[in-house]
């Protein structure tokens, strides 16, 4: 079926749209092909296959392009799958909001945070949180700014402190809480760690610790390599955690890279050394970030209220 030359309003779109036919395209985008979602749902093979047929005819577009003996989504498959995986995320708020109204109202919030954020605004935030609602459950995820944001889209989170990035079929709002130096940090008896100047070029004898790829700092960290026409060392160790990078700087000449903020706060307490390295570059701005059209519960409201008075 190809393109049609039709367009629905919202209302008649709605009607047309069945959950049964979201539950198939998420469990086809998490499990790779329709026989495995088919699978998955209990469906036969011809009964996925149909019902794939009439989402297609519903909205009017075809979805999949055939390759080789399966499917490959196209490019209006990617905005829908998108989208239905925002709808699946406010199913997981409402649920959240229901279970929180069976618990007599004490509520559940779930929030992620890059490591910038931590150590100051947002510990004030949830210590006065905690203070005006004794018996609310906080979840707090740390994690960069591209896999939290993959969480909120799913409802897994309900508020996410980083930074916006595309994230397909969501359309998320931020705002501007702070800009984020980064520091290069080593054990406090590093053969860098008392020099007054360093050249790019000294960093490179030592082995680093970086955040995976694809987080903005990490791609920031890349841009100063290809500045220096340097590759990345070989033999990195990546982590997301800043737990495990301070671990392993402590206790080795390996180099690595937070927040200026964190780091200043481990060098106060005598646990690394920022070196006197500076990136050419800040990162984009932080701050909180939120889902348009999806609806707060009111622990979210307050605690964004708390956290941008900060």
């Amino acid at each position: 079926m190809g393109s049609v030359d039709r367009q629905h309003t919202t209302p008649q779109l709605m009607n047309r749209l069945r959950m049964r036919q979201v539950e198939l395209l998420l469990a086809m985008d998490e499990l790779g092909t329709l026989s495995a979602a088919a699978r998955h749902l209990g469906l036969t093979q011809p009964a996925a296959t149909k019902m794939l047929n009439e989402l297609e005819l519903a909205l009017g577009q075809r979805l999949f392009e055939r390759a080789g003996r399966g499917l490959q989504r196209n490019a209006a498959g990617e905005r829908v799958t998108g989208f239905f995986r925002s709808i699946r995320g406010s199913v997981e708020a409402l649920n959240q909001e229901l279970e929180a109204v069976r618990q007599g109202g004490a509520g559940k919030l779930a929030i992620g945070s890059i490591m910038a954020a931590s150590p100051g605004r947002l510990t004030r935030a949830l210590l006065q949180l905690k203070n005006e609602f004794p018996l609310v459950s906080i979840e707090i995820a740390v994690d960069t700014s591209d896999r939290l944001l993959a969480q909120l889209g799913e409802g897994v989170l309900e508020v996410v402190v980083g930074r916006l990035a595309p994230l397909p079929g969501m359309d998320c709002t931020l705002r501007r809480i702070d800009d984020e130096a980064l520091a290069v940090v080593a054990a406090l008896d590093h053969p860098l760690a008392r020099r007054r100047q360093l050249p790019f070029e000294s960093l490179l004898d030592y082995p680093w610790i970086l955040q995976p790829p694809g987080s903005p700092m990490r791609d920031l960290i890349e841009s100063e390599f290809r500045h220096h026409h340097a590759a990345l060392p070989r033999g990195l160790i990546e982590t997301g955690s800043i737990l495990t990078t301070m671990n392993l700087v402590r206790n080795s000449q390996m180099l690595g890279v937070i927040p200026q903020a964190v780091a200043r706060g481990h060098a106060e307490h005598g646990m690394v050394k920022p070196l006197a390295y500076r990136f050419r570059h800040t990162l984009e701005a932080y701050g909180s970030i939120v889902p348009k059209g999806r609806p707060l519960s009111a622990l979210a409201a307050r605690f964004l209220e708390l956290l941008h008075r900060n």
